[in-house]
């Protein structure tokens, strides 16, 4: 997503105001207990004029913030998720908030509660690769239509094989790629997705009956029993799809964009939204 167009302080929102709308998108309530979400800093009087929208607070991600002249940076990964007893500019989380503090650019996180809200994280996967009729994986306690994953179904079904490549060319690329477990000939069409680190809800996955389980950092052995187990079961399903963490978070962000940006307009302001091009995947190479 480029960029829309706001264009003076006197028509912007405040940062208060911001915040209201990704509030009400991304509810603070339905983060984990874990987590680190909201206002990192930034004063809520200012005005936003322009909203730079990333996976991750990185430095190069930062830098392009500050370079298209971002009054707010929204990201999905908190920078301060643990907590930390310094930010001076000599470590290297406190240069970053120096940074952003110095030019002006505020910081706003929505995490977890991004991934289980209606319209969030999972729902931007699950649409990115066709998917239809997209339920909670997990249901909220909270609120039913919201929770963590989505389970959907495509128009027709299609071959594992097949699928891995819609996937593959559905996400931005990265050393990564897409790691698959299962028969390629396999038909696919009931899919869950899992943006992030999934390989916690097997029992979920097991339990919604689908094909295909497409999610990030699967490790090993929880890999290696999943399969063990959907052979056993007989018809060795789930299939597994493995994709780089951030790669499956990044089409929220153009969601969240556009979304900020008509909030925005039907309150009678205006926003510049604009997503970074770049995955923050920390592998630069992979040989096979």
């Amino acid at each position: 997503m480029g960029e829309t167009a706001g264009k003076t302080t006197a028509d912007a929102p405040t940062l208060a105001q911001v915040i209201e709308i990704l509030d009400g998108f991304y509810p603070p309530r339905l983060k984990e207990g874990w987590d680190a979400v909201g206002l990192v800093a930034g004063d809520p009087a200012a005005p936003i004029r322009r909203v730079f929208f990333a996976v991750d607070p990185v430095r190069a991600a930062v830098e392009e913030a500050i370079a298209r002249h971002a009054d707010l940076m929204v990201v999905h990964h908190p920078l301060l998720l643990r907590a930390v007893h310094s930010v001076a500019a000599t470590t290297f989380k406190g240069a970053i908030v120096h940074r952003l503090i110095a030019s002006g650019t505020a910081l706003y996180t929505a995490h977890t509660n991004a991934d289980a809200a209606q319209g969030g994280v999972a729902d931007a996967l699950g649409r990115a690769l066709g998917l239809t009729e997209l339920t909670p994986l997990v249901p909220a306690q909270s609120d039913p239509g919201a929770g963590i994953g989505r389970v959907g179904t495509l128009p027709s079904p299609m071959t594992l094989g097949d699928f891995a490549k819609r996937l593959h060319g559905a996400l931005p690329p990265t050393s990564h790629g897409v790691r698959i477990a299962g028969d390629l000939e396999g038909t696919v069409q009931r899919v869950a997705v899992l943006g992030g680190a999934g390989d916690s809800e097997f029992d979920a996955v097991r339990a919604a009956g689908v094909d295909a389980y497409v999610t990030a950092d699967l490790r090993h052995h929880p890999a290696s029993e999943a399969r063990e187990r959907a052979e056993f079961d007989g018809g060795g399903k789930p299939y597994l799809l493995d994709v780089a963490h951030s790669a499956s978070e990044w089409h929220w962000l153009a969601d969240a964009a556009r979304r900020l940006a008509d909030a925005v307009a039907a309150a009678g302001r205006r926003v510049a939204t604009y997503v970074c091009p770049t995955v923050a995947d920390p592998w630069t190479a992979h040989l096979v």
